[in-house]
């Protein structure tokens, strides 16, 4: 990093110096890296800075390389930069997120300036969770997708998720499931016409959220596809992140009931003139149709995803015969 984006860092953050930086990942597909910054003196003792190179990249691991995911990406940094402006700093305790520091354009590249969860209590990430640690997602999910319902969602994506079926034509085009594809456009119809819209977290996986040392709360970063939808969307991308087919088989029932448990308490607190019954009997209809709908962007993505298996294939029946029957 130039001696102009440190200085810019220091000023945001009232600091003498930059003592240290590690790096803490690339972005996909090499469109820039996310680094956590040591400070001298000022209000912060560490800051996260995301760093968006504009060059178009050519390292997709997929192959995906087209101008159109080029534009798709750079928008998707733009409206993250939008969400923590401007949306952050409605969440809470409950769904907890970075704190907003400060954002600048440089000539070839865009700085975004967080909170370091680490410092606040969020230090650890995981690749594998026990039940407890995944009903800490569901329950910061719910308290998310509560906090944001039917709130406008205008200046984020217009529908939220990295998946969305207008955003991924590409994929859609070389689907090899063409009983899925002849239905594609009305699970999308169906989700997209769901009366209970939140704003989505859109990229809810597994390795999006960061755990307090006990595991009992988290927070959630990369806000790059957040924008308008049915929350249950997030729901079914999370749980798709981190139980095994065996493991749905055996547990989605318990861990939905939580989720809807959880949203139930988060909706009366936000004390909204809703029937809360209403959005939870809604979701629970549109959970299969969202599984659904990211088994149609995997299988033209990438058709041999270990997320292809026998739990996911028996949705994919179901909502192809549902949509057929009616």
């Amino acid at each position: 990093m130039g001696s102009n984006q440190e200085a810019f860092i220091c000023k945001v953050t009232n600091s003498n110096q930059v003592i240290h930086k590690e790096d803490i990942q690339a972005l996909w597909s090499d469109y820039g890296v996310i680094s956590r910054y040591f400070l001298e003196g000022g209000d912060y003792e560490s800051v996260v800075v995301k760093r968006i190179f504009f060059k178009k990249a050519s390292g997709h691991p997929k192959g995906w390389n087209s101008n159109v995911a080029h534009q798709r990406k750079l928008k998707s940094y733009n409206v993250e930069f939008e969400w923590y402006k401007s949306y952050a700093k409605q969440c809470n305790e409950d769904c907890a997120v970075p704190a907003y520091i400060d954002s600048v354009n440089f000539p070839d590249e865009q700085l975004l300036i967080i909170e370091d969860l680490n410092t606040i209590g969020y230090p650890l990430r995981k690749s594998e969770v026990n039940e407890r640690e995944i009903k800490s997602c569901l329950k910061w999910l719910a308290a998310f997708h509560a906090k944001f319902m039917l709130v406008d969602s205008e200046e984020l994506w217009d529908k939220g998720s990295y998946w969305y079926l207008q955003t991924r034509m590409d994929e859609y085009e070389v689907m090899q499931d063409t009983e899925l594809k002849n239905v594609a456009f009305e699970i999308d119809k169906i989700l997209d016409n769901c009366q209970y819209k939140t704003i989505i977290h859109g990229d809810a996986k597994l390795a999006n959220f960061c755990f307090s040392e006990d595991g009992l709360s988290v927070a959630a970063v990369d806000f790059q596809y957040v924008g308008g939808g049915c929350g249950i969307k997030d729901v079914a991308y999370f749980l798709s992140s981190c139980l095994t087919e065996s493991q749905l088989i055996q547990n989605d029932k318990k861990l939905l009931k939580y989720y809807f448990n959880q949203l139930e308490v988060s909706l009366r607190g936000e004390d909204l003139s809703i029937d809360i019954q209403l959005v939870i009997k809604e979701w629970e209809e549109l959970y299969q149709y969202a599984w659904a709908d990211f088994y149609r962007f995997l299988d033209g993505w990438s058709p041999r995803h270990w997320k292809i298996h026998r739990y996911s294939k028996q949705i994919r029946d179901h909502v192809i015969e549902s949509i057929r029957s009616e």
